[in-house]
């Protein structure tokens, strides 16, 4: 991760931490980047695709992108509030150079952030983005020279603006296309986290035939996430139960992720969503390579459940860009994070909440039956997580005591459950997580090791 952008783009509080200005010279350093790379001599200029989520600072961002952007040449071409996934496929569909979202996801809505999205719809290269944040800083090697300042377009060569709606109307319509069964009879809630989803969600399940009822779509620029979407899903659990339907999806700010409801009110977490999922492709074939990709987060329970099945897993560091990156280097077809971000690599180049919900849906009307049986073979272990703020994330998970420890609790655990102690990617802090049989459990052993990485002096 550099300086400025995270495994989820440039993220901050917006004018704070992230401001006009960054987004600016985003723009600037992009529309001039992609222009100088089209042209080899001829008069090409970049095309670049953007959207945004309902915050009211992406608008502020995606007028500061858009001026940078023909600054310096480049076309852009707008979606208007969308979602990240759309964006993704609109990228790569429609063969622009890159694709940019405004989005914070799930966080609250003073925050922002600008993700970017190559032409074959996936997460930016680190290359690209270790240049553009070399340009923030000041200067830039490229092209066989120093860029302190890049050039601005001129006269016929000034970049413009585009209307694209019609982009999310063909992924809308793409959506849709890959409703394989009929939601007639099927009562669904959906809870668009008055965020990017709250326009597209609804025109296609409603499109699928379902009867659609619809909780926290009317924006204002401030209530994005508030008590509402993915990361506060008790409000579709009492909704779902209240108005007697028969499943319940939740989105985040950018609709790249999903959890579920059945229809007893439980939660369907991403895990859930792997399981059934993919035994439900072991069982016509399709599951290649019997290989889910998971990260280092996902629940003890869902491996023991994998076990009993007969499916093969792989675990990767936290975040769906790596999970992404494992699934096309080993040609797997589904892997996810537990915090509903599903990647189907044959439908989609990144986590899509919408479609990872049509999936479930597909699974539900294919079997015949309620999601609270399909997750039914899935025991969720009681999970206990500590951070630990240190002065030094390396010495600390070192230090030969901890180690100690850390071994110590794994042999007790055995294979009834698992302590894992990892660095955060964005803080000063250690996270000492234990999953087993009870939460006292869990609680015994977390409690020890932190005690350890106290003793040994390593905590603030």
């Amino acid at each position: 991760m550099g300086k400025y952008f995270g495994t989820d783009g440039f993220r901050g509080e917006a004018n704070v931490s992230l401001t006009a200005d960054h987004a600016y010279q985003i723009g600037r350093f992009l529309g001039w980047y992609y222009g100088k790379k089209r042209r080899n001599g001829s008069s090409d200029r970049a095309r670049i695709v953007i959207g945004k989520d309902t915050r009211r600072s992406s608008y502020m961002l995606e007028y500061s992108l858009v001026g940078g952007l023909v600054a310096s040449g480049a076309d852009a071409y707008l979606l208007h509030v969308t979602t990240t996934p759309s964006v993704a496929y609109v990228a790569r569909m429609d063969e622009f150079d890159c694709g940019i979202m405004i989005s914070a996801s799930h966080n609250p809505y003073y925050d922002n952030g600008i993700k970017l999205i190559n032409g074959n719809g996936e997460k930016m290269d680190e290359e690209t983005i270790s240049y553009i944040e070399d340009y923030l800083d000041g200067s830039v090697e490229l092209f066989g020279q120093t860029w302190t300042e890049i050039p601005f377009a001129r006269r016929e060569h000034i970049g413009r603006t585009v209307d694209y709606v019609s982009g999310r109307n063909r992924y809308v319509g793409y959506l849709i296309s890959l409703g394989m069964y009929s939601f007639k009879g099927k009562k669904v809630a959906l809870d668009c986290a008055n965020g990017a989803s709250w326009n597209v969600a609804k025109s296609v399940f409603d499109a699928l035939g379902a009867r659609t009822l619809v909780i926290n779509a009317e924006p204002d620029g401030l209530n994005i996430n508030e008590n509402a979407g993915s990361t506060h899903i008790e409000g579709l659990q009492r909704f779902v139960v209240e108005n007697g339907c028969d499943v319940g999806f939740a989105y985040d700010g950018d609709a790249d992720r999903c959890l579920a409801v059945d229809e007893k009110g439980s939660v369907v977490t991403g895990d859930h969503i792997l399981y059934i999922y993919a035994r439900y492709m072991k069982e016509r074939g399709k599951l290649l390579n019997n290989t889910v990709v998971t990260t280092v987060m996902s629940n003890f329970g869902l491996y023991k459940a994998f076990d009993e099945a007969g499916i093969g897993y792989a675990k990767t560091k936290v975040g769906d860009k790596y999970v992404y990156e494992y699934m096309t280097k080993n040609n797997c077809r589904i892997g996810g994070e537990q915090s509903g971000h599903i990647i189907f690599t044959k439908y989609a180049s990144t986590g899509d909440g919408i479609l990872t919900s049509l999936k479930l849906m597909e699974v539900i009307c294919a079997k015949k039956r309620k999601l609270s049986e399909l997750s039914a073979g899935l025991t969720i272990y009681p999970q206990v997580l500590v951070n630990v703020r240190v002065r030094d994330k390396a010495q600390a998970q070192a230090d030969a005591a901890v180690q100690a420890a850390v071994q110590h609790a794994a042999d007790a655990l055995g294979n009834t459950g698992r302590i894992l102690v990892r660095e955060s990617g964005t803080e000063p802090v250690i996270r000492v997580m234990v999953e087993a049989e009870s939460e006292e459990t869990c609680q015994k052993h977390v409690d020890a090791v932190v005690a350890v990485i106290r003793a040994q002096g390593h905590a603030v």
